[in-house]
């Protein structure tokens, strides 16, 4: 069968081929596409999704970190992803550059995760207990407080001021968190409290 065409449809016809065979090899087709599913899953689809807060600074901007793990016997969790929360109203979903790196630090090898004390006269800190850390802070503000507590200035009236400690908090709380730190350190008389988020 002759067929006549002119040259405009001779290339719309060419072009038509040509742009099929493009989607086609770059995976636009039916098959390609369900083969790169089948191939390649969602990466947060098995992941454990635990909120938290952002360490950096005192906006408090909230995080979704990503995990997989199933925490059984031998098999470790590992944070795999870091993203903004859309449900926290302090960022709705947005972090700044240090937030969005926070992987990083996550995995950094210098990262401090355990309490380190270093004795007087010494140079070196040394890993220490939770337990060990908290009664040695207990004791040393109990005896300090001991020392130093001011019932009454002067002329008699009470004060109940403590002056030689004082206390700083961190964001990464809630505000009924604040709220008790904030009376619990008043209660003891320090004068010097302040918390990364200003309370």
């Amino acid at each position: 069968m002759n067929m006549q065409l002119s040259r405009r449809q001779l290339l719309k016809l060419t072009g038509a081929g040509a742009a099929g065979s493009a989607l086609g090899a770059f995976g636009f087709g039916g098959a390609e596409e369900a083969m790169a599913q089948a191939v390649r899953p969602f990466k947060l689809a098995r992941a454990t999704e635990t909120r938290n807060t952002c360490p950096y600074c005192s906006v408090s901007c909230g995080m979704i970190l990503y995990s997989l793990g199933d925490r059984s016997k031998n098999a470790r969790s590992e944070i795999f992803h870091v993203e903004g929360d859309p449900d926290n109203p302090v960022n709705r979903g947005t972090l700044c550059p240090k937030g969005a790196g926070v992987l990083d630090f996550i995995r950094a090898k210098t990262r401090v995760k355990h309490p380190m004390y270093r004795a007087p006269g010494t140079a070196a800190f040394k890993q220490v207990s939770w337990d060990w850390a908290m009664d040695r802070i207990a004791t040393l503000m109990k005896e300090d407080r001991d020392r130093n507590f001011i019932a009454a200035n002067k002329d008699g009236v009470t004060v109940n001021r403590w002056t030689t400690t004082g206390f700083l908090a961190g964001c990464a709380t809630s505000n009924e968190a604040g709220w008790l730190t904030w009376k619990v350190t008043r209660g003891l008389g320090l004068i010097q409290v302040d918390n990364q988020a200003r309370i």
